[in-house]
């Protein structure tokens, strides 16, 4: 097959593959794009090849490119025949490996038909944001901070500032952050927009405090400084919309898989669970 000859065809089709807002007018099903030793190849499989190989380019789509993935395509086709007439998918764990493959995208597609359809409406939003925001005000805080690598660095930053170090200079000298050059400045931030670690220990401090132990995180090792706090109204609903859907979306998902599970019939392999062999794992569930 040469390539020049069908390069309109690949440009039609592989326009098409990434137009995904668009259905694309050509047949698609069984339709084959090709036959490649006596096998009819469907041109939905190519068009899916096509999408992912693009999306894993990150490159823009010119002619050049449709050949080049076309030809993969079908280096991809006859490599897997090869393997199939040498009997290399009888191999031990193969199969297992395809049915992985198989399982996987099939649970992925279901919940993402259970996300699809739990859109939430403006009622359930409305009640979500009123439950979790209300008229109450949230804190605020304006703060510094010295990120290094070691607790060892950050007792020695800690001992500096003791002495009457600026917090500043240290960070801009100091601190491996992207904020360091400006002294550490985080500027305004809330409780939900710091790793859990680092908002405790900044709501432990009083305005002028820097903290005396060193704070870990999953970043690197922290000194910090509270310079300031104040109350500030809850976010807008429209400012939390998307915030407050994904969180829907997540509630929806997890009732599904836990529903699923509460109803599926487990029978449990005693012996092997018993002796913990690799690659076994407790499963979520209690023996009754």
């Amino acid at each position: 097959m040469k390539t020049p000859t069908i390069a309109c065809l690949i440009g039609l089709l592989a326009a098409n593959a990434i137009q995904a807002a668009d259905p694309p007018p050509a047949p698609s099903g069984e339709t084959p794009i090709a036959t490649i030793n006596e096998q009819a190849v469907p041109l939905d499989l190519f068009r899916l090849f096509f999408s992912e190989r693009v999306r894993q380019l990150n490159t823009p789509n010119t002619p050049e490119l449709q050949n080049q993935v076309f030809n993969e395509f079908v280096n991809t086709l006859v490599t897997a025949q090869d393997a199939e007439r040498q009997g290399l998918d009888k191999q031990p764990g193969v199969q297992y490996a395809l049915d992985l493959q198989r399982i996987q995208l099939l649970s992925r597609l279901a919940l993402q038909a259970v996300a699809e359809g739990a859109q939430p409406s403006d009622e359930a939003l409305a009640k979500a944001y009123e439950e979790r925001f209300g008229d109450a005000k949230r804190t605020e805080y304006k703060a510094r901070h010295i990120l290094v690598a070691s607790e060892d660095d950050a007792r020695a930053l800690i001992k500096e500032i003791d002495g009457g170090a600026s917090f500043a200079e240290l960070a801009k000298t100091k601190s491996m952050g992207p904020t360091g050059k400006t002294g550490g400045d985080l500027g305004w931030f809330d409780a939900t927009q710091m790793v859990p670690p680092f908002t405790a220990a900044v709501a432990a401090l009083k305005p002028g405090e820097h903290s005396k132990e060193p704070v870990q995180t999953q970043f690197g090792w922290h000194v910090i400084l509270l310079e300031e706090t104040r109350e500030a109204p809850p976010p807008a609903l429209d400012d939390v919309r998307q915030e407050l859907t994904m969180d829907l979306q997540r509630d929806a998902l997890s009732g599904y898989v836990a529903e699923l599970r509460n109803q599926a019939k487990l029978d449990l392999n005693e012996d092997l669970i018993k002796t913990n062999e690799p690659g076994t794992a407790q499963p979520e569930t209690e023996k009754k």
